[in-house]
């Protein structure tokens, strides 16, 4: 069973930082080949949240949560190891972020054939697909949460 960690950006030490650049790097540039700028300055954010599944030391699964501007949560790096696909990960990581996530209204841009994975967890359809290196995605929401109580 892997390991949930958290961390912010200042918590991280170098070796953990970068195995989890390179797990995003491994699936994102080199396994779909887009060749992008996965480095964009939001992972050093304070607000910024890093959020990854650990086996044998090692991340099997990453993603972040991103505090924008107004005020929503934006979930995106969700990366899963090639080795370690099929097997829940990237539903615990989407269960683990949503805990931090909370209430607030929450974003992101799923690759369309995740579609249905994302609605599993509240998120619907927020715009048309667009593409993005040569990925469909499509924009979708969850709404913020009522609050509980009357």
């Amino acid at each position: 069973m892997a390991t949930l960690r958290t961390a912010g950006f200042a918590e991280m030490d170098a070796a953990t930082l970068y195995a989890l650049l390179r797990l995003r790097v491994d699936v994102f540039v080199v396994e779909q080949q887009c060749p992008y700028p996965e480095l964009d300055g939001r992972d050093t954010e304070p607000s910024t949240v890093h959020l990854w599944l650990e086996q044998t030391g090692a991340p099997v699964a990453y993603l972040r949560i991103l505090r924008e501007q107004d005020g929503r949560a934006r979930i995106g790096r969700v990366a899963v190891a090639k080795g370690a696909r099929g097997g829940g990960n990237a539903g615990r990581l989407m269960d683990a972020a949503l805990a931090v996530v909370g209430e607030r209204e929450c974003v992101l841009d799923a690759q369309s054939h995740l579609v249905e994975f994302y609605t599993r967890f509240g998120f619907t359809s927020a715009g048309d697909e667009f593409d993005e290196d040569g990925i469909p995605h499509v924009p979708m929401r969850r709404p913020p949460l009522p609050t509980a109580g009357w």
